[in-house]
């Protein structure tokens, strides 16, 4: 085993470290927290990342404790994990996007380097971070207005062997919930699609929302993420082996035609049918502007909790078989 290197940090093997790595971006310097581990044997090189988006807690706290938790004595390979991969919307709490120019991190990468804020320092992630995996997992939850069901998903590219091991990695994980995408260019410009199509496995996990964080919702990411080092024989079994994936055949947004204020009739994990009504979005008088009825039957898998809905938000997200 070699040296594991990141930046100005530097693990022998059987070791870790952890701490910050300062990065100037468009004049501003992003103060980026990393553990750095470097196992005592040869094995795959696991990158996770956490907090792309500010307001997501659970991953974060995920990640931290997986940071702090494993023993590199007995690690097969190397981690390298980010708990907060986007700090200045952390510290801002803000939802969806980075306060510097108004843009969803999730949907900038690969990135570009002579972009605003966001994309270039999409960028420098994918670049440095993400394209060291062998493996990597992007751990999310919903934001501070949004309650979700727990879920892990794949992009398949075609490529047969990153699809396998994407696959293999996502039943794995030890979540019920399991969405295949297809490549076609939908939600362009995540973290797991662009690794991916960079020729490296890669999940999304989420679980968790609404801006708050409990033991469960660490304990379904860091669990997971686990169950896949032992899958790849990187580290010792988990004691639970979590639940059985089952793959649904996709999702379908339900949103929003007006801006005011939103009622909800159903609650997230409920089971709808092709035409059911499930809530209604009104003015501030109270007076009903839409009717909202499920567009297929499925799963209530996303729905936002908040008041406030603006023209063409998303309220809800319906997965099917």
């Amino acid at each position: 085993m070699d040296t594991f290197t990141f930046t100005s940090h530097s693990v022998r093997p059987g070791q870790k470290d952890h701490g910050f790595v300062e990065i100037e971006i468009r004049g501003i310097i992003v103060k980026l927290p990393v553990y750095l581990i470097n196992g005592a044997e040869e094995g795959p090189t696991l990158v996770v990342t956490a907090g792309i988006h500010g307001g997501e807690y659970p991953c974060v706290e995920a990640a931290t404790r997986l940071g702090q938790s494993i023993d590199p004595t007995k690690l097969k390979g190397r981690m390298l994990i980010v708990p907060s991969a986007n700090p200045i919307a952390f510290k801002a709490r803000s939802i969806y996007v980075t306060p510097v120019d108004g843009l969803n991190l999730n949907r900038q990468f690969p990135g570009d380097p002579e972009g605003t804020f966001t994309r270039a320092w999409a960028a420098w992630l994918f670049r440095n971070v993400i394209s060291r995996g062998d493996l990597y997992i992007d751990m999310h939850g919903g934001d501070m207005i949004e309650a979700l069901v727990p879920f892990v998903s794949f992009n398949l590219t075609g490529n047969e062997a990153v699809d396998r091991t994407a696959r293999r990695m996502a039943e794995a994980y030890g979540i019920r919930a399991m969405l295949v995408k297809r490549d076609t260019g939908g939600l362009a410009g995540t973290t797991y699609a662009a690794a991916a199509r960079d020729g490296i496995p890669a999940l999304l996990t989420e679980a968790g929302g609404q801006g708050v964080w409990n033991e469960d919702e660490v304990d379904i990411l860091q669990s997971g993420v686990r169950r896949v080092m032992t899958e790849f024989e990187m580290y010792e079994p988990v004691d639970d082996p979590g639940e059985t994936a089952v793959e649904l055949g996709g999702w379908e947004w339900l949103r929003s035609a007006h801006e005011g204020l939103f009622y909800p009739s159903v609650s997230v994990g409920d089971h709808v049918t092709e035409g059911q009504f499930v809530g209604r979005v009104a003015d501030i008088f109270g007076e009903t502007l839409q009717e909202a009825h499920a567009p297929v039957s499925g799963e209530v898998l996303f729905l936002v909790t908040s008041l406030a809905i603006n023209d063409d938000d998303p309220l809800m997200a319906i997965a099917y078989s």
